[in-house]
């Protein structure tokens, strides 16, 4: 019901709460840089688990920058940044953002992101979208995430940089190597960066499939760094993980 939907956002604005402890969010946090969902605490716990810096996943070793898998084949990309895996809370967010149309959900993801992000790329883009997914959806979550974060960064956001050229089928229920000849010859160039360090935004990185044909592009026209900006970094284990 409509009288429902009013109801809980409007208590949301008014009385906002946690939404892993359902304590309310101090009001010092509400006008800060981020936490908007969480509280201070729960935040703390949500990212804290050790990652590699270079693809994103969980790693045992606290101590390695990187784990044995990008010390044996690194991806293509610099660094990849994220807040977490593709679990309640964050995927319940990007779900109601990219599929429930909550745009609202965009603006404090990108600021809790931002938060993580140590040197900014000087260009931002994000991963684009075939134009008649667009026309149906009428939106690119990616985008909204990529504008948010470039303001806040301070960094050159160019939404039109990358392009799709055709329409792919969904990511989500192929293996990873269905999911790379799905993508083969799906993407292009719009126009050549006057930077040499590019940063692209995506909502989910899953193998990655996406995010390394792009950077194939752009290192083949002479960018020199990529970074790879997300809110989930998961893995095809993960519940309903599509990117």
């Amino acid at each position: 019901m409509l009288s429902d939907w009013w109801q809980k956002n409007i208590a949301r604005l008014t009385d906002p709460s946690c939404c892993l402890c359902r304590m309310n969010i101090e009001a010092e946090q509400l006008t800060s840089s981020h936490h908007a969902f969480w509280c201070t605490s729960c935040g703390k716990d949500l990212i804290q688990l050790h990652r590699c810096r270079r693809c994103g996943l969980p790693t045992q070793e606290k101590n390695a920058e990187h784990c044995g898998a990008c010390l044996a084949a690194p991806p293509p990309w610099h660094r990849l940044y994220c807040l977490s895996g593709y679990q309640p809370p964050l995927s319940d967010l990007v779900t109601q953002l990219k599929h429930q149309r909550q745009f609202w959900h965009a603006r404090p993801l990108a600021l809790e992101l931002a938060a993580v992000i140590e040197k900014p790329a000087p260009i931002i883009t994000c991963v684009p979208m075939h134009w008649s997914r667009r026309l149906w959806r009428g939106f690119n979550q990616s985008e909204h995430l990529a504008y948010f974060l470039a303001n806040r960064l301070g960094s050159e956001f160019e939404p039109n940089l990358l392009r799709r050229n055709r329409r792919t089928k969904p990511q989500q229920g192929l293996n990873a190597r269905q999911r790379q000849s799905n993508l083969k010859t799906a993407f292009a160039i719009n126009h050549l960066s006057s930077h040499k360090h590019v940063a692209i935004v995506d909502d989910v990185v899953t193998t990655g499939a996406t995010i390394e044909q792009l950077c194939k592009l752009l290192l083949d026209v002479g960018v020199e760094t990529i970074d790879i900006y997300c809110v989930c970094r998961t893995t095809l284990n993960d519940t309903n993980p599509s990117v």
